[in-house]
C-alpha cells in the first residue's frame, strides 16, 4: 500500500483548514500559499472534500472553504479512503474487486485480510485533531 500524494495533500488541507480557522471561510490561495501546494493540485483534491461532505466550500467575495465537523470528529482512515479508494494491500480485498477464484485455497489471503485490518484500525484511531498537536 503506498499513499499517494493526492491522499498526503488531503490530510495537510484538512490540518490547514483547522488549524487556521477562525470563524470565517479560508480561501484557496491561502491554503496553497502555507502548504506550498499549487492551486492547480488543490482545485482537484477540494471539490471531492466538498462533495463527500467533509467540508463546505463558497464561491466569491468572503469564499472560500472550512471544516463542517470539529477536528477531532474526523478520522485519517476516513480521508485517505476517500483520496486513495480504499487502503488494500492487495487488488483482491478492494472493495469493488470480483471474487478471485483462489480465494478458497489461497493460502496468503488471511494474512493479507489481516494486514489491512491493522492499516484500518491504526487509520481511523488517528483525528485531524491529533495531528494538529505539536509534538
Amino acid at each position: 500500500m503506498m499513499i499517494s500524494t493526492r491522499g498526503r495533500y488531503a490530510l495537510r488541507v484538512m490540518i490547514d483548514l483547522a488549524e487556521n480557522y477562525d470563524g470565517k471561510y479560508i480561501p484557496m490561495k491561502d491554503v496553497a500559499l502555507r502548504q506550498d501546494i499549487s492551486l492547480k493540485y488543490l482545485e482537484r483534491i477540494l471539490p471531492a472534500l466538498t462533495k463527500n461532505g467533509l467540508i463546505v466550500g463558497v464561491h466569491g467575495k468572503g469564499g472560500g472553504y472550512k471544516l463542517v465537523r470539529h477536528p477531532d470528529e474526523y478520522t485519517v482512515g476516513e480521508i485517505l479512503r476517500l483520496t486513495e479508494g480504499n487502503l488494500s494491500p492487495v487488488a483482491c480485498l478492494a472493495h469493488d474487486a470480483d471474487i478471485c477464484d483462489k480465494a478458497k485455497e489461497c493460502r496468503t489471503l488471511n494474512m493479507w485480510q489481516g494486514f489491512q485490518k491493522i492499516a484500518n484500525e491504526y487509520f481511523d484511531g488517528i483525528t485531524i485533531a491529533d495531528l494538529m498537536k505539536k509534538e
